[in-house]
């Protein structure tokens, strides 16, 4: 029914490394989307006949072209930023990169031993590109969204969130847009090389995608009270001088000016993540936070800024609003190696990325309240949280606003800023809220409830965005289920294989 392909080992492995590195190319900044679905499809292809050892070089090579390209940016972050050599950076990349490789060749070989419990039917194949070859690809996203504290980038679902898929997110999350990519990457390699299944193919393919584009219309959420004015203050500090002691007063002074125009006619003011590197309460100038305090008061003014809150032995990475009551959240997904040292006993010295100012910062707890400005309840994220979307929506459906605080100077002029941007809207999407994004240097933006960007800030420039945002109830079925239907796709999968392998074989019985 379908084309085999043969290939000998060595077009083989570069095959699968070059559409790795070519599946990066379908998200931000360039967001080439059929991508996300040929790339796979591909793969699907040059998996189906292989043995197992065969399969997992092959996720393993095709893995190192997707992180090698993708995430390439951590190079930036440890070498310019993190005061680390260029062969140490490059070998500590490597390393992040093969552990992210050696999940993608677990997937692959994953694949393949499922395939073992299909019947040895024409509909063989028809299962492997349109079952266990999409679910395989999801559960493992959804694998490296929480192993090793979770690194859910460059998930196939985020690619889509200008296409008809992105309808299903408020319903099924990033992860179910995701498996309907996977999912019409196996129906598009049908589609192609099976003939007796091309119109059911084709007709599938417009379903899923059809769906979407309807389910884009649907009003998950609806308005309450009125509109707020914000104003989101990017500061462009410059990464290798933020916490220099000559530089932090001048950066304090910065944000002052740059809000000055902005108290009066603003509901809210949002400084970025660490807009502030000085530990509050014990080293902010008292004159400093009185200032701030007093233009508050004055103008009926909500602000939020982003520092590091506590004392000399517990700190965290903080979003703390000055308003009519001083309100706090403190991150509770931090950035291992960024934010805190796993083993830091035996790590700290080691390179000088390890050895950074406020590398050590505490996780807030799990459960915090909403984080309240402007009279509206907000959810909170800051920088790297916003990936987590599972984590976000402990917050709702109570929040009518979506508040992120990031610094992006750790990657400088790379993709990383970009990708950042698309899953910020994914969270907006998803939850049916918009979104309020204050960065250090770019990029900042006011994203809309259907991910849509209305306004966004041009990169390494001082820039103010001002805006009207609309607090928006309800709750969407991913607010309400999570992943629980994406999860239950993967027990089903698995309960099914289970059952065809346990299943009794038939008895001949013969006479002797």
């Amino acid at each position: 029914m379908l084309n085999k392909i043969v290939l000998v080992p060595n077009r083989f492995d570069l095959a699968a490394l070059l559409l790795g590195a070519t599946l990066p190319y379908a998200f931000a900044p360039l967001a080439v989307f059929p991508i996300a679905v040929f790339t796979p499809a591909l793969m699907f292809w040059l998996w189906y006949e292989l043995a197992p050892r065969q399969a997992w070089r092959s996720g393993f090579l095709f893995g190192i072209g997707l992180f090698g390209v993708g995430v390439s940016w951590v190079y930036v972050a440890i070498h310019v930023y993190g005061e680390t050599s260029a062969p140490v950076a490059v070998l500590v990349t490597a390393l992040f990169v093969t552990v992210l490789a050696l999940i993608t060749a677990t997937q692959a070989v994953s694949s393949v031993v499922c395939l073992r419990y299909l019947p040895q039917t024409p509909w063989r194949a028809v299962l492997a590109y349109g079952w266990i070859f999409p679910v395989n690809w999801v559960l493992f996203e959804w694998i490296r969204s929480w192993l090793f504290t979770g690194f859910p980038w460059l998930n196939l679902g985020y690619s889509q969130i200008d296409t008809p898929l992105g309808g299903y997110a408020p319903v099924t999350g990033v992860l179910g847009v995701s498996l309907l990519t996977a999912l019409s990457a196996g129906l598009v390699l049908i589609l192609v090389s099976a003939k007796k299944l091309r119109l059911w193919a084709g007709v599938l393919l417009l379903v899923v995608w059809g769906g979407g584009y309807g389910l884009l219309q649907y009003p998950w959420t609806y308005p309450v009270d009125d509109p707020i004015t914000v104003a989101i203050v990017q500061g462009n500090q410059d990464q290798l001088t933020k916490w220099d002691a000559d530089k932090i007063k001048a950066q304090m002074r910065a944000y002052v000016d740059l809000s000055e125009p902005y108290w009066q006619d603003s509901d809210l003011i949002i400084w970025p993540e660490n807009a502030l590197t000085v530990l509050y309460p014990l080293d902010v100038p008292a004159d400093y936070i009185n200032l701030l305090k007093s233009k508050v008061h004055k103008y009926a003014t909500d602000l939020i800024i982003g520092l590091p809150y506590g004392d000399y032995h517990t700190y965290y990475s903080s979003l703390l609003v000055v308003g009519d009551h001083q309100e706090v959240y403190n991150k509770r997904h931090l950035v291992p190696f960024g934010e805190y040292v796993p083993l830091q006993s035996l790590l700290r010295g080691l390179i000088g990325f390890l050895d950074l100012p406020m590398s050590s910062f505490t996780a807030g707890a799990q459960q915090q309240p909403l984080l309240v400005a402007a009279g509206q309840p907000m959810a909170p994220s800051i920088c790297y949280e916003d990936a987590f979307g599972e984590e976000l929506i402990d917050f709702l459906p109570q929040a009518t606003l979506l508040v992120n605080g990031s610094n992006n100077a750790w990657y400088g002029n790379s993709w990383a800023p970009h990708q950042h941007l698309q899953i910020s809207r994914m969270r907006a999407l998803e939850t049916g809220r918009m979104s309020m994004r204050a960065t250090t240097n770019g990029i900042s933006a006011i994203i809309d409830e259907h991910g849509k960007v209305l306004q966004r800030s041009p990169q390494f420039v001082s820039d103010v965005l001002t805006a009207e945002v609309q607090p928006r109830q309800g709750a969407t079925p991913y607010v309400s289920f999570g992943n629980w239907p994406v999860l239950s796709v993967f027990l089903l999968s698995g309960l099914a294989l289970l059952i065809r392998r346990v299943k009794p074989r038939r008895v001949t019985h013969t006479s002797v």
